[in-house]
This record gives C-alpha cells, sequence and structure tokens, in this order.
C-alpha cells in the first residue's frame, strides 16, 4: 500500500514549488487542483525532473462536495494511505463584502476552510504513521482586514482550527504546522501588489523556493507557525501588541482602494 504526500493547489505557484520540493525528497504525490489540462502538465514536468517520482493526480473543484468525493473514491481505489497533507489551495478574492454575490463568498468560504478541514477528516482516516499536516494560511490573518475581510477571516479560521487541532492529535503522534506567508511573487496580480506597497512589499515578499523550503524545515521540527522573513516576524510580532482599533484603521486606509476578483 503505497504511502503519499497530498498535496492541494499543485498548479499554482507555491503548490507546484511543493510538489518539486516534495519530490526532491523523494515522496510519492497526490496532487489535486481545478485543470486537469494543468495536472497533466505538471505531472511531465514533475517526470521530466524526477523519472523515478511516483506521481497520483485527480482534478477537483474543492468548494464542490460531491467533487471531494470522487477525489476521495478516487484514493481510496489506490488504497493509498497518507504519510503528508499539505493545503495550498485557497481563494484571495479581495472585495468590499458588500460586493460580494452570494456564489463569490460562498466560493470563498468553501475553498478556503471547508474544503481545508474536510480533506483533513479523510486524511486522518487514512493516515500513515507519523503523518505532518502543513497548512497555508497568511499573514492577513494577524489582524481583520476592512476590505480584504472575508479573506483575512478565513486565513485566521485555518490558524485556529489547526492550532487546536495540533493539541487533539498530539498523542497520536500527528504533527500540525501552519505557514503564514507574506507576499510570495508568483503572478502577475501578486507582483504588482507587493509594488504597490513600496518597501514595505519590497520586505516583506519572499521568493516562493525560500517560502517552502522553510514551510517544510519547520514542519519537521513540529513547529506550531512558520513565518518565512525577518520582516514578516517583525510585523507579526508588532501587530500582536498594536491596538487592534489602530491595526484596523491602518489596513483600512491602506487597503480601501484596492480590488482583486480574478480567481
Amino acid at each position: 500500500m503505497a504511502e503519499y504526500t497530498l498535496i492541494t493547489g499543485a498548479t499554482g505557484g507555491i503548490g507546484e514549488e511543493f510538489c518539486f520540493q516534495c519530490a526532491a525528497r523523494g515522496d510519492n504525490l497526490f496532487l489535486t487542483g481545478r485543470s486537469e489540462k494543468k495536472l497533466a502538465a505538471l505531472k511531465e514536468k514533475l517526470k521530466e525532473k524526477y523519472p523515478d517520482a511516483v506521481t497520483e493526480s485527480f482534478p477537483c473543484m474543492l468548494n464542490d462536495e460531491a467533487d471531494r468525493k470522487k477525489l476521495f473514491d478516487y484514493a481510496d481505489g489506490l488504497g493509498a494511505k497518507f504519510s503528508r497533507f499539505i493545503n495550498v489551495a485557497g481563494v484571495d478574492t479581495q472585495l468590499a463584502f458588500e460586493k460580494y454575490t452570494q456564489e463569490k463568498l460562498l466560493f470563498q468560504l468553501r475553498v478556503n476552510f471547508e474544503a481545508a478541514v474536510s480533506l483533513t477528516r479523510y486524511v486522518l482516516d487514512r493516515r500513515a504513521d507519523g503523518l505532518g499536516i502543513l497548512v497555508v494560511s497568511s499573514m492577513s490573518a494577524v489582524c481583520p482586514m476592512p476590505y480584504f475581510a472575508l479573506y483575512s477571516a478565513t486565513k485566521s479560521a485555518l490558524v485556529n482550527f489547526y492550532s487546536a487541532l495540533r493539541t487533539e492529535m498530539k498523542e497520536y503522534g500527528v504533527k500540525v504546522t501552519v505557514l503564514m506567508p507574506g507576499g510570495v511573487p508568483t503572478r502577475p496580480d501578486i507582483i504588482e501588489d507587493i509594488k504597490i506597497q513600496g518597501l514595505k512589499g519590497k520586505w516583506s515578499s519572499k521568493p516562493k523556493d525560500f517560502v517552502v523550503r522553510k514551510a517544510l524545515k519547520g514542519a519537521e521540527k513540529n513547529k506550531r507557525i512558520v513565518i518565512p522573513g525577518f520582516a514578516n516576524k517583525l510585523t507579526y510580532a508588532l501587530t500582536r501588541i498594536t491596538p487592534v482599533k489602530w491595526a484596523i484603521a491602518f489596513v483600512a486606509k491602506n487597503w480601501k482602494n484596492k480590488e482583486k476578483d480574478a480567481f
């Protein structure tokens, strides 16, 4: 019975980097993303660089419970066990809440939180000894963010849930780590966001290979939270001692006129 590392959001910038770094470690990979075509292309790139790597994939719309069931059934058909679960999938729609449709808000909620928790429950029932769970949150989880409220709230929910789960699963030898990166320049819109933030954006952003390397190292050490980069660690520390109303006012001023709705 094969043991796999399950990676969601595998075809995105950070997700793909996790795939290559885990393949370099000799992991068998089980990948999922929205596009079957992109998954096939990713498998070919992995095969070219790591010809001996075992890679399975299954396309899935993670916000859809029925689609998740198909993913679970496919993995069960393989008799898969999981030694690692890396949840990267997320929706970073950025709008004032009044501009959301019901469809958009449910999509973001379900992908960012419901799907992560649902897959975690599935993996726990099919875990190999020493399962490691690594979930990608964000520095946006540090404080409430007006005009980015839904994203910030779902990323904060991940921190709270997986920090609690970590304690519940400790006696079973399951390690749980949450990654909280700042900006990671993987897409044109993210690169532009980083540029707009000026020096702050430049200092807080880190390349994907650095972020993933730090995440995997932190997970191996069973850290509760991994924050890549000194600037982000400093921001995290300062935000935690800053009065919430001041932090919220600062965010509102800087994010009021920014929108992103291209997911």
